[in-house]
């Protein structure tokens, strides 16, 4: 919308560029956002913001329960009915909430894709929320 976001544009662009090729499955045209966790592996730090932002801060802000679930759901192999186990809850409230967290964020739990996308961003939104414990404590903000 302004001038000076193409700036930005053009580097995100460029950045998808070099990152494409961790992803062999990628679509031929495939916008930059969704190569945000290969981006991160190429050290990009607007990337890792911007995937915390849009993964690991709004399912935080969402409540324990939808967190706890994707990665819980994760942690199970993406198999409904080991989530639903380790949670002691229905599959069906597993589905529901999947279904909410899809809803929630764009991204579809149940996607192998968009699952990948979601544990790089819960555990990049865990390094962060670690990182800024460990620098209050060690100024002594505690």
């Amino acid at each position: 919308p302004r001038l000076f976001a193409a700036g930005r544009s053009a580097r995100a662009a460029m950045s998808g560029l070099l990152a494409a090729p961790a992803w062999p499955g990628a679509p031929r045209v495939v916008e930059a956002d969704y190569l945000l966790p290969e981006r991160v592996l190429l050290g990009e730090r607007p990337a890792r913001a911007q995937l915390v932002e849009r993964t690991f801060s709004p399912l935080l802000a969402a409540g324990g329960e939808l967190l706890e679930t994707v990665e819980t759901y994760l942690a199970c192999g993406r198999v409904l009915e080991a989530t639903a186990r380790a949670l002691f809850v229905h599959a069906n409230t597993v589905r529901y909430r999947l279904g909410r967290v899809g809803d929630l964020l764009g991204y579809d739990p149940t996607s192998p894709r968009e699952a990948h996308i979601l544990a790089i961003g819960i555990a990049l939104g865990r390094l962060s929320a670690s990182e800024k414990r460990f620098r209050r404590t060690t100024r002594g903000d505690v």
